[in-house]
């Protein structure tokens, strides 16, 4: 099996500086980026580095995945974003699973021996809202074993899953879409614990609310469409 490993990026020059060095490129078959429009130097990284970028005239994540799969040559697409959340180590861990199977490989951080990025805090408001949104959509649409981490990016998926789940969510709406369609289909998901770290230029993630709100409403589009997968 070939792996295709897709580095997202939006101004992640940062991190990309912090990490590169530790990302096992040769436990994989293919390298590229999709970048949002970044203008802080992480495009003249990749061309220092002979990384090819595919450009993103749509914006977000969702779109990122779907011109990765446009593109990529790999049997699966494992998807990484350099901003320090992911750990680089975990990078060989998803090609075994991937082997033994499985359509969809999580890395998930809602299991006792993984870390959340918010367990050192009191209130957990964003792994509470994940894990809120992970339990509707394992009792709505799973038969299979419960799985942990529906919205987590770090994800591997076979090229031949994608086009039965056919996704079309927006932002980051993409990976809790695939996650519910893998459901539907009764697609083999597999996870394994990561420790999700900090971001390392200590900026805010996905904006909490507007996600949140825009995850009812895929779920609720999930409802509607059934299994009649619209591409």
């Amino acid at each position: 099996m070939k792996i295709s490993l897709v580095i997202l990026t939006y101004n992640e020059i940062i991190g990309l500086k912090a990490l590169w060095n530790k990302i096992p490129f040769e436990t994989v078959d293919e390298v590229f980026a999709v970048d949002g429009g970044s203008t802080d130097g992480t495009l003249e990284f990749f061309k220092k580095n002979s990384i090819k970028v595919y450009g993103q005239e749509i914006k977000g994540r969702g779109e990122a995945f779907r011109i990765a799969f446009k593109n990529a040559k790999g049997d699966a697409l494992l998807f990484f974003s350099p901003d320090g959340n992911e750990d680089p180590n975990d990078i060989p861990k998803f090609k075994p699973l991937l082997e033994q199977d499985n359509d969809l490989v999580i890395a998930t951080r809602m299991v006792k021996s993984a870390r959340n990025e918010e367990d050192d805090q009191i209130f957990k408001w964003r792994k509470w809202a994940n894990n809120g949104f992970t339990l509707m959509a394992n009792l709505t649409w799973n038969r299979n074993k419960y799985v942990t981490d529906t919205i987590n990016g770090y994800r591997a998926i076979k090229k031949s899953a994608w086009e039965k789940i056919r996704p079309n969510g927006p932002g980051y709406t993409i990976e809790y879409q695939s996650s519910i369609r893998a459901f539907k289909l009764g697609l083999k998901i597999a996870e394994f614990p990561t420790l999700e770290a900090n971001r390392i230029d200590n900026r805010v993630g996905s904006p909490s609310i507007q996600t949140g709100l825009a995850f009812v409403k895929l779920y609720l589009s999930e409802l509607k469409v059934g299994k009649n997968l619209n591409p």
